[in-house]
């Protein structure tokens, strides 16, 4: 059972051999810890009993030392759910949101009011995968107004008398609490949700470098009292990696700083593409596969491939920092 884009693969489409001058920007997998808190995020497994705002701010704390100045998150959690907490560093903050784009996966344990037949439970859990209409709770940050969302599976994992583990892979804004809610209306029992923890977020998982504020915490006292940078270099992931789902458009080692101006991207400046469609969240990429911006397609990949002249990508939030690349100069 996967979220819609976990092992999705893009097809790439070359337009030129044009290579990368080496003088300038840096492969990601090869970025100083200098460079990588810059541009970097971290997945934290946020503790139970803390809102996410209060463990971005305790986050920010500690790595304030070693120069993070913002911290901003994907995914609100409630205070008493644990698991997966993205956190994105200065500059990476402007791509976070993209997270919000792939599906969230949670282990959540249901109590049941009053015991019921596992076949009959089962089978109810059907009911509740594909397209289903929620009424967010009164406590939610959003506009209290039915609206549908998509389960894409579900899988009970034990029961032991009215308490239900389960596994469940659901849209974003999704509300887990609200969904045991209505299962136990269904029943006829009544049902509430014991505890919650997410595993999955979009692409990423329990897998991918999880970590603890106190992990944060050893890594900056190895940084500043003894040198080490081991535990640093692996909770400080580069963003890339975080949005990596994205369709791709690679850009000419000219093409750069005028995006990292604000400039929208002209056909001329793309070397190497995936498959995308107008109107799609674009991520754009330096040959060295340096996250630049997040842009909004304004053709298709196959008019690009094809030739057609003009604007590709209208440059949307801007990540990496103006001469990074040689400026643009008119010929």
């Amino acid at each position: 059972m996967k979220l819609p884009l976990e092992g999705f693969q893009n097809q790439l489409f070359k337009i030129s051999d044009e290579p990368t001058d080496d003088s300038y920007g840096t492969y990601p997998a090869k970025r100083t810890i200098e460079q990588r808190k810059d541009v970097g995020f971290i997945l934290l497994d946020k503790p139970k009993a803390t809102r996410s705002k209060t463990a971005a701010i305790i986050a920010k704390s500690i790595l304030s030392g070693i120069g993070v100045s913002k911290i901003g998150y994907s995914g609100t959690l409630d205070p008493n759910v644990t698991g997966l907490l993205p956190l994105a560093l200065n500059r990476a903050n402007k791509a976070i949101s993209m997270l919000l784009i792939g599906g969230k996966e949670y282990m959540a344990l249901m109590h049941l009011h009053k015991q019921v037949d596992e076949g009959i439970l089962r089978e109810m859990l059907k009911q509740f995968t594909g397209t289903i209409t929620q009424l967010p709770p009164v406590r939610s940050n959003v506009k209290r107004q039915y609206r549908e969302r998509e389960v894409y599976y579900s899988e009970i994992l034990e029961i032991d008398d009215k308490d239900v583990l389960f596994k469940i892979g659901v849209e974003s804004g999704t509300y887990i609490r609200k969904l045991i809610h209505d299962i136990g209306e269904k029943l006829g029992v009544g049902a509430h949700m014991s505890e919650l923890r997410r595993t999955k977020v979009s692409t990423l998982s329990e897998k991918n470098h999880l970590v603890t504020l106190q992990d944060l915490e050893d890594a900056v006292y190895y940084h500043d009292k003894e040198g080490d940078d081991r535990l640093l270099s692996y909770v400080l992931q580069n963003i890339e990696d975080a949005i990596d789902f994205l369709p791709k458009v690679f850009l000419s080692d000219s093409a750069v700083d005028p995006v990292c101006r604000g400039s929208p991207l002209a056909v001329p400046g793309i070397v190497r593409t995936n498959r995308f469609e107008t109107g799609d969240t674009v991520f754009m990429s330096s040959l060295k596969g340096e996250l630049i911006a997040i842009g909004v397609a304004s053709m298709s990949s196959t008019d690009v491939v094809n030739g057609k002249k003009g604007i590709a990508v209208k440059t949307d939030s801007v990540i990496m920092k103006t001469d990074t690349y040689p400026r643009y100069v008119k010929k």
